[in-house]
Order: structure tokens, then sequence, then C-alpha cells
């Protein structure tokens, strides 16, 4: 878990994230809001993105485009492509819209569960994974019926709406967050109602909150993309 903390003090600054990882190294810049990803690799070191993160890359670089067809993606809401880049070289990534980038160190024994649209690429050594999270979760949570669940070891980025928030929670400390507001986490969570009280039948649509239970780990994002849509929406002329 330490390693997974390291980057937290970088959370609530603009300041450049810089590391390294078996094979090559990584700079987040632009935090405004306007993150990029800049990725060096050595020879023959692969490397893993969603398809279309891809701004630019140096022509060494050997770029593959994966289409794994299976019955088990497609009825768990696995992604079926990947694009795989190999070094020698340098590629720049950025996510589909604003927000922030962090990277996120696995570690042996150690599982995330990252919500949707929340992976951005990982380093070799990384797994990623679909999880059910169960009718419950799937109909009311905002994160949909599957989740990626991210194991093995490395390093894997995650990508945010707004600005990344990091709270590590001791043994039995209880911490609520907004179902839209989830980024990824490493603790077991129930779905309530902000009123209080489980969710149950019809009347769990609004109003709901996650309450994820220690210890762990819980990534959040400062917007929500369901209310930011809802805004730009209302910004429209009228007729």
């Amino acid at each position: 878990m330490a390693s997974a903390s390291a980057h937290q003090m970088s959370l609530g600054s603009l300041a450049d994230i810089t590391g390294e990882f078996n094979g090559g190294s990584y700079k987040i810049d632009h935090r405004d809001t306007n993150a990029l990803l800049s990725i060096r690799l050595s020879a023959n070191t692969s490397f893993y993105a969603q398809p279309g993160a891809m701004v630019a890359m140096s022509s060494e670089v050997t770029l593959k485009g994966k289409f794994k067809f299976s019955f088990k993606k497609m009825f768990t809401g696995g992604e079926m492509s990947q694009s795989t880049f190999t070094g020698p070289g340098e590629i720049i990534l950025a996510p589909p819209i604003w927000g922030d980038i962090v990277p996120i160190q696995v570690d042996a024994g150690i599982e995330w569960n990252v919500g949707k649209g929340g992976f951005l690429a990982m380093t070799d050594g990384v797994i990623k994974d679909t999880k059910s999270q169960g009718l419950g979760k799937g109909l009311f949570s905002g994160e949909g019926f599957f989740v990626n669940r991210i194991s093995g070891v490395g390093i894997f980025f995650v990508t945010s709406i707004g600005a990344i928030v990091q709270r590590n929670l001791k043994e039995g400390e209880q911490w609520i967050v907004d179902n839209g507001h989830l980024v990824a986490w490493t603790c077991p969570y129930t779905l309530e109602r902000s009123g209080g009280g489980f969710i149950s039948g019809r009347h769990a649509d609004e109003g709901l909150v996650c309450r994820f239970t220690g210890p762990g780990i819980v990534l959040i994002q400062s917007r929500n993309p369901e209310a930011l849509s809802a805004w730009i929406v209302g910004q429209r002329p009228s007729g």
C-alpha cells in the first residue's frame, strides 16, 4: 500500500509527476485539467493504452491495435481492443476529456477497481480484467455492471473529469462518496441513499452514495460526468 500512497502529495498540486518503470519512464504535465502522459520506452519494451489515447509518437515506436474477441468479454462488458506500443521511442497520450492523470503502483497481492472511463494506460506486468459488481451496484453505482480489475506488478494510469482526490482509510474507517465521483478504489463499499439507509426498489434512482469501509484507498474525481453533461446541455440556446 505504501507505494500506491506515494503519489498522494502530488494530487493536491499542479506539479509535474515523473517516474520510472522497468524499461521506461513517464512524465505527467499540463495538469491544469489538460493533462498529458509522456512515455519513453527502451528497445523492445511494451506499453498498453486505451484505443484512441495516442496524441503523438516518435517514428521508431511500433504501434499495434489488438482486437481480442471472446464471449466472456462480450457478456461481461470487457474491452475487446487495446493499443500496444513497443519501443524504443516516445509516446504522448491523453484522455478524451479535460481532467487529471495519476499513476498508481500495483504490487503483488493488491487489487484495484477502476470505474467507468477511469483507465488510461499500463506498463507491462499489469493485468487488466473485468469484474462483475452484481445487479444492485451495476444498476445504481454509476459505474455499470462491470468495472476494471487491476492486478499484477507495475504501474497503471487513471484519468478523471476534474481533479483527483485520494483518501487512505484505516481499518474500520468509513468514507461516503457520491456515486458519480468514483475513479478507483481498493476497499469494499455498500450503496445507500444519501439520507441514510440501503437502496431498495424503484426509489433508488436519486441521491445515491457509496459507503466505503477501510482499510484501503479511494480515488475520487471532483466533477460528476452526469452533472457536467446536464450543465452543458443547459447552456445551449433554447429553440
